[in-house]
């Protein structure tokens, strides 16, 4: 009887590329993939640490695997497993902690681990040099593909416990993220996204930024209608940047340019690498060339130190910008960062914060859908919502609803009507 093996991911898209290959790989060895909620023989969990809550989440997920089926074999994965591999391994029931740098032997160390076994495959991340190959093939369920081109972060903003993590920044071969781009193309996916740990930095490791000459090359392949970035470092898309993307038809205007503090002594503290003027000179020059750009971001409150005048410039600032969205977050200290020994705020201020950056962004949201009432825009239809309709995204990832059946996958022009929970609706044209 074939094994059964299924997988919880939590956290970013680029552990949900790892998960997917994982999958893969384990149903090469003639393993079944079996929904989280049901009975395994194997369980992995791909866990996250940007925040105190996915450690709590990571390790809620490996104890509800092993309430399902104590006598399963449990695999963690991930960041909170590479950063804290003592603490997962002492869990009752974990099997196999293999952290971010041993995703493709998970079969072999699965099935050469004895049940009664508690394994650390875990090694040092900061002598990882090369890029770990993990390939897909596709996504079950999903309209658009994920394509990890980048491992690894030298940023160490002073919050952040990611570089720790996923170690020194490695880029995949280009030769062989246009090859999966091209097999998932042919598997029918029309739209990829372009996912790392700090996507800006791709090539950087090889002397020299690849970026740009990906997505040149990417734009020139038969079939491939969309590509997009995952969250990129805001200046990397200077005016030379832009000029050299502009020709990419392909390419969404859809920007996710991670802000954190619209205050430049915040900043400086977090060890962030730019200012306010030169964010804001980097998103006019979006604004500029791209007069349909979603901007979008993520802001951090309640960083050490920060006082009402700071948090005051932050919050003018982000209604002086006018993103298209944005995730607020409270900032979370985690032990080993510069950040997690500086003086904390209260919770209290934190979620007071918080909540007066969710309205800001939140009314100039609303007003960045309603710029596209009475226009129309192509959709690429995903998934039925509800009552007869049809959901899908435009190339700068608004959120549109239609009348409509069977249209996974499948692209509409579609008139922009009105705005109705969270999404804009409309009527399809052609």
């Amino acid at each position: 009887m074939n094994k059964k093996v299924a997988f919880c991911t939590l956290g970013c898209k680029v552990n949900h590329y790892e998960t997917e290959a994982m999958a893969e790989l384990f149903q090469k060895q003639g393993y079944t993939v079996a929904d989280f909620g049901s009975p395994a023989d194997v369980y992995v969990i791909n866990t996250c640490t940007v925040t105190n809550m996915s450690d709590r989440k990571s390790r809620q997920m490996i104890r509800r695997a092993r309430k399902q089926n104590p006598d399963a074999f449990i695999a963690v994965a991930g960041c909170y497993a590479q950063t804290a591999p003592d603490q997962v391994q002492a869990i009752e029931g974990v099997n196999l902690v293999i952290g971010t740098n041993q995703r493709k032997h998970i079969v072999e160390l699965v099935e050469r681990t004895p049940k009664t076994a508690h394994v650390s495959a875990v090694k040092n991340i900061m002598d990882a040099h090369e890029f770990e190959q993990l390939d897909i093939n596709g996504y079950s369920g999903q309209t658009r593909a994920y394509i990890k081109i980048q491992e690894g972060c030298n940023q160490f903003c002073a919050y952040c416990i990611i570089p720790y993590a996923r170690g020194p920044i490695r880029s995949r071969p280009m030769e062989d993220v246009l090859a999966e781009t091209e097999k998932l193309v042919g598997n029918g996916f029309t739209e990829v996204v372009y996912v790392g740990i700090h996507v800006a930095s791709y090539g950087l490791d090889k002397g020299t930024p690849l970026l740009c000459a990906l997505l040149d090359r990417a734009n020139r392949i038969d079939g491939l209608r969309r590509i997009r970035l995952s969250s990129i470092e805001p200046m990397t898309l200077d005016q030379a940047f832009i000029d050299q993307i502009k020709h990419c038809g392909k390419l969404c205007h859809h920007f996710h340019l991670s802000l954190q503090s619209g205050c430049d002594e915040t900043l400086r503290r977090m060890n962030r690498h730019y200012t306010t003027a030169a964010y804001k000179a980097i998103v006019d020059g979006l604004r500029e060339n791209y007069p349909d750009v979603a901007v979008t971001t993520d802001i951090m409150v309640g960083f050490p130190g920060e006082t009402e005048a700071e948090f005051q410039q932050t919050l003018d600032f982000v209604e002086q910008m006018q993103f298209a969205d944005a995730h607020i977050f409270q900032y979370s200290p985690r032990k080993g960062t510069p950040a997690a020994k500086m003086e904390q705020l209260p919770p209290q201020v934190k979620e007071a914060r918080s909540k007066a950056v969710l309205a800001c962004t939140g009314r100039s949201h609303q007003k960045f859908m309603a710029s596209f009432i009475g226009k129309t825009a192509e959709v690429l239809f995903e998934q039925p919502h509800g009552d007869g309709l049809f959901e899908g995204k435009t190339g700068n990832y608004l959120t549109v609803r239609a009348p409509g059946t069977g249209l996974s996958g499948v692209y509409k022009t579609v008139l922009l009507e009105k705005i109705e929970d969270g999404a804009i609706c409309g009527t399809i044209r052609e």
